[in-house]
C-alpha cells in the first residue's frame, strides 16, 4: 500500500483521482484545497488529514517524510496554471507525482520539469487517459497496420455545455486555463497525434471565449475540429435528446464510436503508473505544443478547409468582455 497526498480535493476532477487511489488499494494521508467542501473524502478516506492552508499542508507533509510512514505519491487536481508549481513542489518533497491534464500550459515548462525530475531522482506522470480507451487503442492499431502513405479525413466535434459560472472562474481566464482548446480539448489533440503521427500544419479558423475551430494536418490525417462550451452550438439531435454534451469523430465519413468506456480510465491510468508503465511528462510535449500554437495563432476566418460548425455566428461574451479580456 502506497501513501498519497492530494492537492485540489474540492475540484471537479478530484473524485476520479480519489476513486483511483482507493481502487488501487492505496491510502490517502493528506489533502489540501482552499475550499472546504470535501465531504467526498468520507467515502474512502475518512482518516485523511485535510488542510485549507498551503503552509499547514506543507508542514504536515514535510514532517510525514521523516516518519516511518512517508508519502510516496502526490496527486494534483488543481487549476491548470498551478500544475507546474505543484509538480515542482511534489518532486522536491520527495514524491513521485501524478498530474491531471493539461500537464502545463507551455512547452518550455516541460523541459524545466524534466530537469527537476533528474535533480530530485523522482518522476512525474500525467493523465492521458484516452490512450487507454479500448476503442482508441484499436483504432491506433488499425492505422499502424494500414498503408503508411494513407491520409484519413477526420472531423472532430466536441461541445460540452457550460453556464455563466464558467466565465467567473479560472476556467474563463485564458491566462489560467489556456483557453478552450487547452481546457477541454488537450486530450483529444493528444489522441490525434498519438494515432496519426506528428503535426504538419496547424491552422485556426475561429477562436473566441466559447469556441475554437481549425484544421490540423498530421502525418496520416487531415482533421477539421470544432470545440465549444456554448449550448447554442449543439446540433438539433442532441438538443432533442436533452443532452448537454455532444462528442463525435467522423473518419472518412464513418462515425468512430467511443462514447462508452470512460468511467474507469483514471483507475486504469493509476494502475499503469503504479506498475511503472505510466505516461511520463515528456510524452505530453506534443499535445501541449499543439494547444500552445492554437492559443497563440491568429485566426484566418472562414477560409480553406474548415469545420461546418465554424460558420455558426459568434456569441457575445456573457459579461460583455472583449476577447482580449477573457
Amino acid at each position: 500500500m502506497a501513501n498519497f497526498a492530494l492537492i485540489g480535493a474540492a475540484g471537479y476532477i478530484a473524485p476520479r483521482h480519489l476513486k483511483a487511489i482507493a481502487d488501487t488499494h492505496n491510502d490517502l494521508i493528506a489533502a489540501y484545497d482552499k475550499f472546504d467542501s470535501v465531504g467526498r473524502l468520507d467515502s474512502s478516506f475518512p482518516d485523511c488529514s485535510f488542510f485549507t492552508e498551503q503552509e499547514q499542508f506543507d508542514r504536515f507533509c514535510s514532517k510525514q517524510q521523516h516518519t516511518d510512514n512517508p508519502l510516496q505519491w502526490l496527486s494534483i487536481c488543481t487549476p491548470n496554471y498551478t500544475h507546474d508549481a505543484f509538480i515542482r513542489y511534489g518532486l522536491r518533497l520527495g514524491c513521485n507525482v501524478i498530474c491531471e491534464k493539461p500537464l502545463v500550459l507551455n512547452p518550455y515548462n516541460i523541459d524545466n520539469l524534466v530537469d527537476m525530475e533528474k535533480a530530485t531522482n523522482h518522476q512525474a506522470y500525467t493523465i492521458l487517459q484516452l490512450r487507454l480507451h479500448d476503442s482508441i487503442v484499436a483504432l491506433k492499431k488499425k492505422v499502424e497496420a494500414g498503408p503508411k502513405d494513407r491520409k484519413y479525413d477526420v472531423d472532430l466535434t466536441y461541445i460540452t455545455s457550460r453556464g455563466k459560472w464558467y466565465y467567473s472562474s479560472w476556467k474563463g481566464d485564458v491566462h489560467k486555463s489556456g483557453g478552450i482548446a487547452t481546457n477541454i480539448g488537450v486530450h483529444f489533440y493528444d489522441m490525434l497525434q498519438w494515432i496519426f503521427g506528428p503535426v504538419e500544419q496547424n491552422i485556426v479558423h475561429v477562436m473566441s471565449h466559447d469556441r475554437v475551430a481549425g484544421f490540423l494536418e498530421f502525418k496520416q490525417a487531415r482533421v477539421r475540429y470544432f470545440l465549444s462550451i456554448n449550448a447554442d452550438c449543439l446540433p438539433e439531435n442532441a438538443v432533442q435528446g436533452e443532452k448537454r454534451t455532444y462528442r463525435t469523430i467522423m473518419i472518412d465519413g464513418d462515425e468512430f464510436e467511443f462514447s462508452q468506456g470512460f468511467t474507469e480510465l483514471h483507475t486504469r491510468s493509476y494502475q499503469e503508473i503504479l506498475a511503472g508503465n505510466g505516461f511520463r511528462i515528456s510524452e505530453a510535449r506534443n499535445c501541449i505544443q499543439i494547444v500552445s500554437d492554437i492559443r497563440h495563432a491568429t485566426p484566418i476566418g472562414l477560409k480553406g478547409d474548415y469545420h461546418p460548425l465554424a460558420k455558426l455566428p459568434l456569441a457575445p461574451h456573457p459579461f460583455g468582455w472583449t476577447d482580449m479580456k477573457y
